[in-house]
Protein backbone atom coordinates (compact mmCIF):
# COMPACT_ATOMS: atom_id res chain seq x y z
CA UNK A 1 0.00 0.00 0.00
CA UNK A 2 1.61 3.17 -1.10
CA UNK A 3 1.48 6.43 1.75
CA UNK A 4 -1.40 8.15 -0.28
CA UNK A 5 -3.34 5.71 0.79
CA UNK A 6 -2.37 4.59 4.38
CA UNK A 7 -3.33 6.65 7.50
CA UNK A 8 -1.06 9.38 9.49
CA UNK A 9 2.10 8.39 10.81
CA UNK A 10 1.91 6.53 13.83
CA UNK A 11 3.77 7.35 17.31
CA UNK A 12 7.24 6.05 17.56
CA UNK A 13 9.86 6.28 20.12
CA UNK A 14 12.74 8.96 18.95
CA UNK A 15 15.73 10.35 20.72
CA UNK A 16 15.41 13.99 21.58
CA UNK A 17 19.00 14.74 20.28
CA UNK A 18 20.67 14.33 17.10
CA UNK A 19 22.65 11.50 18.05
CA UNK A 20 24.68 10.30 20.96
CA UNK A 21 28.29 10.28 20.97
CA UNK A 22 28.56 7.36 23.66
CA UNK A 23 26.55 4.84 21.09
CA UNK A 24 29.04 2.19 20.07
CA UNK A 25 29.78 1.03 16.48
CA UNK A 26 31.36 -2.58 15.64
CA UNK A 27 34.84 -1.62 13.53
CA UNK A 28 35.54 -3.14 9.98
CA UNK A 29 38.55 -2.71 7.51
CA UNK A 30 37.64 -0.89 4.52
CA UNK A 31 36.81 -4.18 2.63
CA UNK A 32 34.09 -5.02 5.89
CA UNK A 33 35.61 -7.54 7.27
CA UNK A 34 34.54 -7.39 11.28
CA UNK A 35 37.79 -6.52 13.79
CA UNK A 36 36.05 -7.88 16.88
CA UNK A 37 35.96 -4.53 18.91
CA UNK A 38 33.62 -1.18 19.02
CA UNK A 39 33.95 2.33 19.51
CA UNK A 40 32.10 4.84 20.72
CA UNK A 41 30.73 7.34 18.26
CA UNK A 42 32.57 10.35 18.62
CA UNK A 43 36.01 8.40 18.78
CA UNK A 44 35.10 6.82 15.63
CA UNK A 45 34.40 9.63 13.78
CA UNK A 46 37.91 11.55 15.12
CA UNK A 47 40.08 8.57 14.56
CA UNK A 48 38.30 8.15 11.03
CA UNK A 49 37.71 3.94 11.95
CA UNK A 50 35.25 1.88 9.51
CA UNK A 51 32.18 1.28 10.49
CA UNK A 52 29.00 0.35 8.29
CA UNK A 53 25.66 2.29 7.72
CA UNK A 54 22.31 2.03 5.90
CA UNK A 55 21.34 4.17 2.99
CA UNK A 56 17.62 4.36 2.15
CA UNK A 57 16.50 6.18 -1.00
CA UNK A 58 12.40 7.13 -1.15
CA UNK A 59 11.25 7.85 -4.87
CA UNK A 60 7.96 7.63 -6.66
CA UNK A 61 5.67 9.35 -9.21
CA UNK A 62 3.36 12.02 -7.88
CA UNK A 63 1.11 13.89 -10.15
CA UNK A 64 2.69 11.93 -13.26
CA UNK A 65 6.29 13.15 -12.46
CA UNK A 66 8.95 11.03 -11.51
CA UNK A 67 10.67 12.46 -8.11
CA UNK A 68 13.14 12.19 -5.56
CA UNK A 69 13.04 12.70 -2.40
CA UNK A 70 16.59 13.90 0.18
CA UNK A 71 16.53 14.62 4.00
CA UNK A 72 18.34 17.85 4.65
CA UNK A 73 20.20 16.84 7.61
CA UNK A 74 19.39 18.30 11.24
CA UNK A 75 21.39 21.31 12.16
CA UNK A 76 22.72 19.54 15.23
CA UNK A 77 24.20 16.33 13.66
CA UNK A 78 27.94 15.65 14.20
CA UNK A 79 28.20 14.91 10.39
CA UNK A 80 27.34 17.11 7.89
CA UNK A 81 24.67 19.29 9.50
CA UNK A 82 22.21 21.15 7.36
CA UNK A 83 22.97 19.43 3.99
CA UNK A 84 21.38 17.41 1.43
CA UNK A 85 21.46 13.66 1.77
CA UNK A 86 19.69 10.20 1.11
CA UNK A 87 16.51 10.67 2.74
CA UNK A 88 17.05 8.11 5.19
CA UNK A 89 20.46 7.19 7.11
CA UNK A 90 21.64 5.80 9.79
CA UNK A 91 24.59 3.51 11.59
CA UNK A 92 24.84 0.00 12.45
CA UNK A 93 24.73 -0.25 16.54
CA UNK A 94 27.47 -2.55 18.08
CA UNK A 95 25.94 -5.94 17.67
CA UNK A 96 23.16 -4.96 14.98
CA UNK A 97 22.82 -6.40 11.21
CA UNK A 98 21.49 -4.46 8.28
CA UNK A 99 17.66 -5.20 9.05
CA UNK A 100 18.09 -3.84 12.52
CA UNK A 101 19.14 -0.54 10.99
CA UNK A 102 16.10 -0.29 9.15
CA UNK A 103 14.54 1.17 12.65
CA UNK A 104 16.25 4.62 11.22
CA UNK A 105 13.38 5.31 8.44
CA UNK A 106 10.87 5.14 11.11
CA UNK A 107 12.90 7.34 13.95
CA UNK A 108 13.80 9.59 11.01
CA UNK A 109 10.62 9.98 8.61
CA UNK A 110 7.37 8.42 10.77
CA UNK A 111 6.54 5.27 8.12
CA UNK A 112 7.36 1.82 8.65
CA UNK A 113 7.58 -0.16 5.36
CA UNK A 114 8.06 -3.74 5.65
CA UNK A 115 11.81 -5.28 4.88
CA UNK A 116 11.00 -6.71 1.60
CA UNK A 117 9.83 -3.22 -0.22
CA UNK A 118 13.57 -2.53 0.30
CA UNK A 119 15.43 -3.00 -2.85
CA UNK A 120 19.41 -3.62 -1.97
CA UNK A 121 21.30 -1.81 -5.06
CA UNK A 122 24.68 -2.42 -3.50
CA UNK A 123 27.51 -0.90 -0.85
CA UNK A 124 29.16 1.92 -1.32
CA UNK A 125 32.51 2.76 0.16
CA UNK A 126 32.51 6.09 1.70
CA UNK A 127 35.10 8.14 3.41
CA UNK A 128 34.34 12.16 3.96
CA UNK A 129 37.11 14.63 6.10
CA UNK A 130 35.16 17.67 7.65
CA UNK A 131 37.05 20.00 9.54
CA UNK A 132 37.71 20.58 12.60
CA UNK A 133 38.10 17.12 13.47
CA UNK A 134 36.04 14.10 12.05
CA UNK A 135 36.41 11.49 9.58
CA UNK A 136 33.85 9.57 8.76
CA UNK A 137 34.48 6.04 7.01
CA UNK A 138 31.72 4.01 6.25
CA UNK A 139 30.43 1.14 4.17
CA UNK A 140 26.82 2.16 3.01
CA UNK A 141 24.39 -0.40 2.47
CA UNK A 142 22.51 1.38 -0.16
CA UNK A 143 18.60 0.91 -0.70
CA UNK A 144 15.96 1.85 -2.85
CA UNK A 145 12.32 2.31 -1.30
CA UNK A 146 9.06 3.34 -4.12
CA UNK A 147 6.39 5.78 -2.15
CA UNK A 148 4.07 7.58 -3.98
CA UNK A 149 3.45 9.68 -1.38
CA UNK A 150 3.24 13.50 -0.94
CA UNK A 151 5.56 15.50 1.49
CA UNK A 152 2.50 15.51 3.82
CA UNK A 153 2.89 11.56 4.75
CA UNK A 154 5.74 11.88 6.56
CA UNK A 155 6.63 13.20 10.28
CA UNK A 156 9.89 13.62 9.98
CA UNK A 157 11.85 13.85 13.97
CA UNK A 158 13.43 17.35 14.43
CA UNK A 159 15.67 16.40 16.13
CA UNK A 160 17.60 14.31 13.36
CA UNK A 161 15.90 16.07 10.07
CA UNK A 162 15.37 19.71 8.88
CA UNK A 163 13.44 19.41 6.17
CA UNK A 164 12.46 16.78 3.44
CA UNK A 165 13.19 17.89 -0.21
CA UNK A 166 11.34 16.54 -3.27
CA UNK A 167 13.01 17.37 -6.63
CA UNK A 168 11.81 16.11 -9.75
CA UNK A 169 13.75 13.21 -11.07
CA UNK A 170 14.35 14.91 -14.82
CA UNK A 171 15.19 18.17 -13.81
CA UNK A 172 17.72 16.64 -11.13
CA UNK A 173 19.13 14.17 -13.61
CA UNK A 174 20.26 17.22 -15.76
CA UNK A 175 21.25 19.20 -12.49
CA UNK A 176 23.67 16.46 -11.40
CA UNK A 177 25.08 15.72 -15.03
CA UNK A 178 26.45 18.85 -14.87
CA UNK A 179 23.96 20.42 -17.37
CA UNK A 180 22.02 23.22 -15.18
CA UNK A 181 23.26 25.08 -11.80
CA UNK A 182 20.35 24.53 -9.86
CA UNK A 183 17.08 22.49 -9.85
CA UNK A 184 13.44 23.64 -8.11
CA UNK A 185 11.58 21.42 -6.22
CA UNK A 186 9.30 21.22 -2.58
CA UNK A 187 10.79 21.52 0.52
CA UNK A 188 8.71 20.30 4.44
CA UNK A 189 10.21 22.40 7.08
CA UNK A 190 9.94 20.00 9.64
CA UNK A 191 9.59 22.45 12.45
CA UNK A 192 6.99 24.70 11.39
CA UNK A 193 5.24 22.00 9.16
CA UNK A 194 5.08 24.16 6.29
CA UNK A 195 5.77 23.39 2.58
CA UNK A 196 7.50 25.55 0.29
CA UNK A 197 8.93 26.12 -3.55
CA UNK A 198 12.87 25.84 -3.25
CA UNK A 199 15.60 26.34 -5.35
CA UNK A 200 18.30 23.79 -4.59
CA UNK A 201 22.16 23.98 -5.90
CA UNK A 202 25.25 21.74 -5.44
CA UNK A 203 26.30 23.51 -2.27
CA UNK A 204 23.04 22.48 -0.14
CA UNK A 205 24.68 19.01 -1.08
CA UNK A 206 27.64 17.11 0.60
CA UNK A 207 30.46 17.12 -1.78
CA UNK A 208 30.23 13.76 -3.56
CA UNK A 209 32.90 14.90 -6.46
CA UNK A 210 34.57 11.71 -6.17
CA UNK A 211 32.45 8.98 -6.81
CA UNK A 212 29.27 11.13 -8.20
CA UNK A 213 27.05 9.59 -5.89
CA UNK A 214 24.01 11.40 -6.27
CA UNK A 215 24.29 11.15 -10.20
CA UNK A 216 24.37 7.68 -9.67
CA UNK A 217 21.25 7.23 -7.55
CA UNK A 218 19.41 9.73 -10.00
CA UNK A 219 20.41 6.97 -12.55
CA UNK A 220 19.56 3.83 -10.58
CA UNK A 221 16.09 5.39 -9.74
CA UNK A 222 15.54 6.28 -14.01
CA UNK A 223 16.72 3.01 -14.11
CA UNK A 224 14.03 0.80 -11.73
CA UNK A 225 11.37 3.31 -13.31
CA UNK A 226 12.25 2.00 -16.89
CA UNK A 227 11.78 -1.51 -15.54
CA UNK A 228 15.39 -2.30 -15.88
CA UNK A 229 16.06 -5.51 -13.61
CA UNK A 230 19.80 -5.33 -13.12
CA UNK A 231 20.79 -1.93 -11.15
CA UNK A 232 23.72 -1.48 -9.66
CA UNK A 233 24.93 2.00 -7.52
Amino acid sequence: MSLETSSAPRPVHRPEVAQDPDERFDLVTAAGTPLGTSKRRADVHRDGDWHRSIHVWIYGILDNEPFLLFQRRGFDKDTWPGVLDATAAGHLAAGEDVPDAFREIEEELGIAPAPDRLRWIGTRVCANEQAPATLDRELQEVFLLREDAPLTAYGPSPAEVAALVRLPLAATLEFLGGFRDRVAGESLCVQSGAIAAVTITADDFVPTIIDRYYYRIAIAIAAVLRGDRHIAV
